[in-house]
């Protein structure tokens, strides 16, 4: 399967996902660190990537999402972007309320 595919298809699988460095438990950056705790404190599921166990994620995902920089957060397949992006829309109350709409069951919506 081509590389474009399989991250289309983690995006599917996943309504919020991590691509970061490192693992929730062992974020391998600062940033990745921050992102980790951002969602703990939201309350919110989320699948993740290392992107340091899979090298063609690791650079394709940059020409895909056209973020150049990990971590990125996606939210129903949409690039949300990096913990700087996420901070901010944190402490303004819309990261809660995107998530919110990301994890409800579609007979909540």
């Amino acid at each position: 399967m081509d590389v474009m595919e399989r991250i289309k298809q983690q995006l599917e699988a996943n309504p919020v996902l991590l691509y970061m460095k490192g693992t929730p438990d062992f974020p391998q950056c600062g940033f990745s660190g921050r992102a980790v705790h951002i969602l703990e404190q939201c309350g919110v599921d989320y699948g993740y990537v290392n992107i340091f166990e899979d090298p063609e994620i690791r650079e394709n995902l940059k020409v895909y999402s056209q973020w150049p920089t990990f971590p990125q957060l996606f939210i129903k397949g949409e690039l949300v972007g990096g913990s700087d992006i996420m901070l901010e829309l944190f402490q303004s109350g819309e990261l809660q309320k995107l998530l919110a709409t990301a994890t409800q069951s579609p007979d909540q919506a």
